[in-house]
């Protein structure tokens, strides 16, 4: 294993003190493992928390600021942050108009988050509202979930729900953006090598180099099937085709993210997209908005996603709104 790291055992502490030092506009708490927004939440705005295993960066941290999330909970590599961080962040973004959780489908997110709720409610009366993102279409049910994963459609919910924040909306129409975001979002990730966790010091499954994985998961869960290496349009064709068999994405804008796992340069995946958007314009898929880098990775791991979201007038405004994060940047 080679890492640019100090141990495995310090990873985490260690680059929550990086992110401290990079960007002094965020509050980084380094003994209950989340970050802040540097202000506090404008009073009356509803607040939006999410967070999970570590790993994935730039989400979640990286995504919060101006325009997306008001906090984000940061778990040890690939493991869910505990109900006292969840608990501990959502009474510390409450503004008074209450807290939407975003939570993606593995079954240690849902549950911590589930009980963070609880508490903060029973502790302090914060009204919590939560969003379960499960846009993956690759499996039903995997090592870490029951039903479907949640993967890219995360990050582009941030984005939505966090401009309608932004806006002033009341709780609920957050939480319904949100929803509408997640039911009309679908992903489908593969992979040319495996990741390696530090802690564990190898790879986490064996991928012979003439191999690739689809439908694989961002903790590098098995997917559909191991195929023989093909050439990107072939690739493209393997995540475009499953998507849309799952939703009707024609007879409006979408929005369209291919999302780099960490491994890949961004000259891969940009030539993916181009392989990707030649199979959507043939299936009369309209691309409004395009997303291309690394955004919700794992690790080191080689390959991509493709996230499809079919967007409506209002997701496509919010989505133009403004937003300021380490991850994500534009109309500021």
């Amino acid at each position: 294993m080679k890492k640019l790291i100090n141990s495995p055992d310090t990873v985490l502490a260690d680059t929550l003190a990086g992110i401290a030092a990079a960007h002094p506009e965020l509050r980084v708490d380094l003994e209950n493992r989340v970050i802040y927004r540097g202000e506090p939440t404008r009073p009356g705005k509803v607040a939006i928390l999410s967070g999970g295993g570590s790993g994935h960066e730039p989400l979640h941290g990286g995504f919060v600021g101006l325009g997306m999330l008001d906090a984000a909970c940061a778990g040890e590599m690939f493991t869910s942050p505990t109900p006292d961080q969840m608990q501990a962040a959502t009474l510390a973004v409450d503004a008074g108009a209450g807290v939407l959780h975003v939570v993606k489908n593995y079954t240690g997110d849902v549950m911590n988050f589930e009980m963070a709720a609880e508490l903060a409610g029973l502790e302090s009366g914060v009204e919590v509202a939560t969003v379960v993102t499960d846009d993956d279409v690759a499996v039903q049910d995997s090592l870490y979930t029951a039903g479907r994963r949640g993967v890219g459609i995360t990050v582009l919910l941030e984005k939505i729900a966090g401009a309608a924040a932004e806006e002033g909306a009341p709780l609920a129409e957050v939480a319904r953006i949100a929803e509408e975001v997640n039911a009309n979002g679908r992903s489908m990730g593969m992979a040319l090598t495996s990741c390696t966790v530090p802690a564990a010091g190898k790879p986490t499954f064996e991928l012979p180099d003439d191999q690739m994985e689809i439908g694989i998961g961002i903790h590098g869960e098995p997917g559909r099937e191991r195929v023989p290496l093909a050439p990107a349009a072939d690739i493209a064709a393997l995540l475009v085709e499953p998507v849309l068999a799952d939703l009707d994405f024609t007879g409006g804008p979408t929005i369209v993210m291919l999302n780099g796992m960490g491994g890949s340069p961004l000259h891969e995946l940009y030539l993916m997209f181009g392989e990707v958007k030649k199979l959507l314009d043939a299936h009369g898929v309209s691309v409004a908005r395009s997303l291309v880098g690394n955004y919700i990775t794992s690790l080191d791991m080689a390959g991509c996603s493709l996230t499809v979201l079919r967007a409506s007038d209002e997701m496509l405004r919010l989505w133009d709104a403004p937003v300021n994060t380490a991850g994500l940047r534009w109309g500021v």
